[in-house]
């Protein structure tokens, strides 16, 4: 029994190839729509590459520009369908390529569905690989003299203040690492002597940050160093003074910034999820009503449906076909290679 059978009258068959022909032009923008969304993501995860650790995320925006390219083509070629549709000398020339349109629009969803998936599946991934880049960014952020790294303090304080965040994890992460060059400390004074001393690998540790730390909503003007002693500055409690220094880390501010792009990205992939399947049942219904025409009486009813048979029936046909395939191929290589063992046997006698 067909699945989803409808009855369709020369006038119901007219419309929906008008309607599929429209279906199929925004299909097209949308298509452009998601490749515009893969380069714009694209974009934004290459302007962070000096902070990542890895590419792994980069997977969602390469599938959505690469199926955004794909839903354009097989759109077009489903609004040529469309306008053939309706005549009869030059509609049964695309019926041998609608079944692997069907195949290739189908792939095409599930492609889409996938990166929306991927987009929520990768956070974890992403959000260690931000944790070992930013690291690394703060570990190399005084070295403004050494080649390939010279931009990585003005990349880390350019970060900071768009992102309005401090650290890696939060501003106490500067404490941990030496982030002044010992270009510009004098190893002459006694403080910086004792400092670089006290410290087991020689680092000139200090309870200080960058500038870039610096909270422009603070009411006093920024604190940058001896940020733990209370004594140093006059009213200053380090517990409770949180306007001084951005509190959020970098890498959280990254992970909300690139999670609050794949949240708006998200439905807009669904909605082209939605209209891609429009399209494709849309066609099926019309090459299957076409299908069922009487050559004798163009005008009559026809039949249209989705599948001929029922979803069990269908991929138990499917599996079949498959298996005989795999048969086929099976017994050309059995034959091959006894043809090659008879050569062999032939050229030994001789």
């Amino acid at each position: 029994m067909a699945l989803l059978k409808l009855q369709f009258p020369l006038q119901r068959r007219v419309r929906l190839a008008q309607s599929l022909w429209l279906l199929s032009w925004l299909a097209v923008l949308a298509g452009a729509f998601t490749f515009s969304l893969g380069v714009y993501l694209k974009t934004e995860l290459l302007r962070r590459a000096e902070v990542m650790d890895n590419t792994e995320i980069h997977v969602v925006p390469n599938i959505l520009m690469l199926v955004g390219l794909i839903t354009i083509g097989i759109n077009l070629f489903a609004g040529r369908v469309c306008q053939d549709s309706l005549d009869s000398a030059r509609f049964p020339p695309w019926k041998p390529f609608l079944l692997p349109w069907y195949g290739l629009a189908w792939m095409v969803c599930v492609w889409l569905l996938s990166a929306v998936v991927l987009s929520y599946a990768l956070q974890g991934h992403l959000e260690e690989s931000l944790k070992v880049g930013l690291r690394n960014g703060i570990r190399f952020y005084r070295d403004t003299d050494v080649p390939g790294r010279c931009f990585q303090k003005e990349t880390i304080d350019r970060l900071q203040m768009e992102l309005r965040c401090c650290g890696n994890t939060n501003y106490r992460d500067w404490f941990e690492v030496q982030w002044i060059s010992n270009r510009y400390l004098d190893f002459t004074s006694k403080e910086v002597k004792d400092r670089v001393r006290s410290n087991v690998d020689g680092r000139y540790l200090m309870d200080g940050v960058p500038f870039s730390c610096c909270n422009p909503g603070s009411p006093r003007p920024c604190l940058q160093n001896h940020l733990t002693d209370n004594a140093a500055h006059y009213n200053y409690e380090h517990q409770s003074e949180e306007l001084n220094l951005y509190i959020r880390g970098c890498r959280q501010a990254l992970v909300d910034y690139y999670m609050g792009l794949m949240n708006t990205i998200g439905p807009g992939i669904l909605s082209v999820i939605s209209l891609q399947m429009s399209v494709l049942v849309s066609l099926r219904y019309l090459q299957t009503s076409l299908d069922g025409v009487d050559p004798e009486n163009p005008e009559a009813d026809s039949e249209g449906y989705i599948l001929a048979k029922g979803v069990k029936e269908t991929m138990m046909d499917v599996k079949n076909t498959m298996f005989n395939l795999l048969q086929f191929g099976q017994v050309e290589a059995g034959d091959e290679a006894e043809a090659g063992e008879d050569g062999e046997k032939a050229a030994t006698s001789s």
